[in-house]
């Protein structure tokens, strides 16, 4: 009996171990699943920048105090300007006058990259954009002065009759076909256009191109000598609004301090 008992308990002891094997190397919770699944879905690097833009009172308070200084500098311009010249304001949309930031935290949940733009078009059509605090209220201001409102947007013409609802459900004011320029020409060729029978009073957005050409296709440190050289326009006819959650910068080095990591214990 002894002689046959021990090929049994070998053959158990074999099944068992396979069996515990196949637990740990196969279970959903193990390191290296976890790591791959880490890999396969790593969007965590947009999560703060969207929870500032969305969730923070700093951000509330900086969009807002931007929108009622850009009001005190439209009254100046609006005074100064000559009775007899048609006005206007040229502004972009997404994270300047509305926020998107909904979306971004959707994808960001979903494990889905945003900045390949692929959920955007969905957005546009079905989207539930909100205001960005404080630009309501002026551009409001604007349209009660007689200021002519333009919503220069990269946005897709393809969904024309969606943005422009969009925008008019949020309250904006003069949201219509003539006022609302979508993606098609640059948008110097659109400001041009404004331009060609209007006295531009001030732009609004929140990527440099919203202002000028130049910033177009330039490294960030070209960028950073074009805004010193146009510092006197910023605050005045230009108004840059926040956007932690993408751009052009998003690709760039830091610049590291070189000190080793001294950890306090």
């Amino acid at each position: 009996m002894k002689k046959a008992l021990v090929p049994g308990l070998t053959i158990l002891l074999v099944l068992i171990v396979g069996v515990i094997g196949y637990i740990l190397n196969s279970g959903p919770n193990t390191g290296e699943n976890t790591a791959e699944s880490s890999d396969d879905c790593d969007v965590s690097k947009y999560t703060m920048g969207v929870k500032w833009q969305q969730q923070s009172a700093e951000a509330m308070a900086l969009q807002g105090q931007t929108y009622e200084m850009a009001t005190r500098q439209l009254d100046r311009a609006v005074a100064a300007a000559p009775d007899d010249e048609d006005l206007a304001i040229m502004t972009d949309l997404d994270e300047t006058a509305i926020d998107n930031s909904k979306l971004l935290a959707r994808d960001i949940a979903e494990c889905h990259d945003f900045s390949g733009w692929d959920t955007w078009d969905d957005w546009e059509e079905n989207g539930e954009p909100t205001m960005i605090p404080g630009a309501l209220e002026f551009f409001e201001h604007a349209d009660q002065l007689g200021v002519d409102i333009y919503y220069v947007s990269d946005r897709t013409e393809e969904n024309r009759a969606a943005n422009v609802e969009a925008i008019a459900k949020l309250g904006l004011p003069q949201a219509d076909d003539e006022h609302v320029m979508l993606l098609g020409p640059p948008k110097d060729e659109r400001r041009a256009k404004v331009e060609s029978n209007h006295t531009l009073l001030m732009q609004l957005g929140d990527t440099l191109h919203d202002f000028d050409g130049a910033f177009e296709d330039t490294s960030v440190d070209e960028q950073r000598k074009l805004v010193e050289k146009n510092r006197a326009k910023f605050g005045t006819e230009w108004i840059v609004l926040p956007n932690p959650t993408y751009g052009d910068w998003s690709e760039s080095d830091l610049d590291e301090w070189e000190a080793p990591v001294r950890a306090d214990d």
